[in-house]
């Protein structure tokens, strides 16, 4: 007799194995059980979350080896218009890259995503969204690097949410606060903030830790001492350490 205990593991660790295949393992442990039989248990023992979310399912196999990117309207002081073009780096949430322009060709996007992948540093897949930014050359550099785009469904935010949440922590944590002199300057003010972003602003989503921490192992600090506080974008955020 088939019962539950005995065929829930082999269902809960291999969700992607259909009802045939349960069976020619079973067949070779010499245990018999008709395929109408694994069926009816296959439907009740099936996790939802490979049927009702896919993307998710994807994401969270796959984190490791996908990058995001996406673009940050900002306007100057005299009201003209800038582009931020951000790079991510999906399980850490590592800023990758950053690059401000006031003319966003596909000459130029190809070119940062080039800046952003020397040395045969790339991820396997790419997400964006299906902005006309994105065109051939962009295109061609990313099949020339291995990477494959993943473009991202229209209105569809949840797709690119690392992106998106980051986009958000830029202009509240940033760019709100701030008045842009120009591309220049835009392109200091980002890069410095990636680095604080990167190195020592605690994330919810890692368990309070900074992405590079994740990336290289946590190491300890100095348990006594006076902790200093190291001013960031002029003082408008803090990196705290002890005292030498």
């Amino acid at each position: 007799m088939w019962s539950r205990l005995e065929h829930r593991p082999v269902i809960l660790t291999m969700p992607l194995w259909g009802a045939e295949r349960i069976r020619g393992e079973r067949l070779k442990l010499d245990i018999r059980v008709a395929t109408s039989t694994i069926q009816r248990y296959l439907r009740e023992a099936r996790p939802p979350r490979q049927v009702g979310l896919p993307w998710a399912t994807f994401l969270r196999n796959h984190a490791p080896a996908i990058w995001a990117c996406d673009f940050l309207p900002v306007t100057d002081l005299l009201f003209r218009p800038l582009f931020a073009f951000f790079v991510i780096a999906l399980e850490t949430r590592r800023v990758v890259h950053v690059g401000v322009t006031r003319h966003p060709t596909d000459a130029w996007v190809a070119q940062q995503l080039r800046v952003a992948t020397p040395f045969d540093q790339q991820p396997t897949y790419l997400i964006r969204d299906n902005d006309s930014k994105y065109g051939p050359a962009f295109a061609r550099v990313a099949a020339a690097s291995g990477i494959a785009e993943l473009r991202t469904a229209y209105r569809a935010p949840r797709q690119n949410a690392a992106c998106e949440r980051f986009l958000g922590s830029v202009r509240r944590e940033c760019l709100d606060h701030v008045l842009v002199l120009g591309e220049a300057h835009l392109g200091r003010i980002l890069r410095e903030y990636a680095r604080y972003f990167n190195r020592d602003r605690p994330h919810q989503g890692l368990a309070q830790r900074t992405p590079e921490t994740v990336t290289a192992g946590a190491a300890r600090g100095e348990q006594g001492g006076r902790v200093r506080a190291i001013a960031i974008l002029g003082g408008l955020h803090h990196a705290y350490a002890r005292a030498a």
